[in-house]
């Protein structure tokens, strides 16, 4: 097991948790009392970490919501990064997929700059493209291969190139450090990736307003050891509307979905 799986595993155990949270800031959406601060989005952040870690197995933060925001977001970004716990893995929800020097630049960026653990990588443009990532041998790439959105009918299901996707990416996974993006709104999808790719390990994003299922899910999405998998959750924690204050309302979200997963893994 290569260093990122090791230590999402190693999280698991101690959070006895599969759920990672996205870090998807909406300057929109950020509460009151935060909007004063000198940096919204961190202060934003740092309460979502405090509340939701010792729930968690992995933070996912997406680079386009911190982009969107110029520097400042970066700077944000940056700084959410090197608050979380060092024992919790950071997921770059990034999806970049180029060729050449670009992606060297895209992974040096993810990996070296914002120092994260693991990466969401598209596979459209070839191994090529994936390569200057695998070559972090000790982080984590999970390569979209069937997303939760209603799009995906467009290209990943016809002629199951999703299938096709999770063995390329059986052939690239020569260091042990890859996985696949597998939506949960496609569990009859699931169980044909998981017959083609018993232990690739899996991130699933699309559990509940996108319509996916924990109960049916969970049940697909384990590997060989019941496990393989983590199940991601972003605006149903980070927004989540309680009778408590905001720390309250994100920790009881949080704590609530860990035991709804693992109620559905029967543990």
């Amino acid at each position: 097991m290569n260093a990122y799986f090791e230590k999402l595993e190693t999280a698991a155990r101690m959070n006895n948790s599969r759920l990672c949270v996205g870090l998807d800031p909406r300057p929109e959406k950020i509460p009151a009392p935060f909007r004063n601060d000198a940096d919204p989005i961190f202060a934003f952040n740092k309460a979502i970490i405090d509340a939701a870690a010792p729930y968690v197995c992995a933070f996912k933060p997406n680079f386009a919501f911190y982009e969107a925001l110029g520097v400042s977001g970066l700077e944000s970004l940056k700084k959410s990064i090197a608050y979380i716990p060092k024992e919790i893995p950071i997921i770059a929800d990034a999806k970049r997929g180029d060729i050449g020097s670009t992606a060297e630049a895209y992974a040096k960026g993810i990996f070296e700059a914002f120092g994260c653990d693991a990466a969401t990588l598209s596979p459209f443009l070839g191994g090529d493209s994936v390569a200057p990532f695998l070559k972090y041998a000790e982080r984590g790439m999970y390569i979209l291969c069937l997303t939760s959105n209603s799009g995906s009918c467009d290209f990943q299901m016809p002629h199951d190139l999703y299938l096709r996707i999770a063995e390329k990416v059986l052939e690239w996974n020569t260091a042990g450090n890859c996985g696949l993006v597998v939506g949960a709104t496609h569990p009859d999808y699931l169980k044909k990736i998981r017959f083609v790719a018993a232990d690739l390990p899996l991130l699933i994003p699309g559990i509940g307003a996108q319509g996916g299922d924990l109960e049916a899910v969970i049940p697909l999405a384990a590997d060989s050891k019941g496990r393989g998998y983590i199940i991601n959750v972003s605006r149903g924690i980070t927004e989540a509307k309680g009778d408590g204050n905001f720390a309250a309302n994100i920790a009881n979200a949080s704590s609530t979905m860990r035991s709804a997963i693992n109620q559905a893994r029967g543990k």
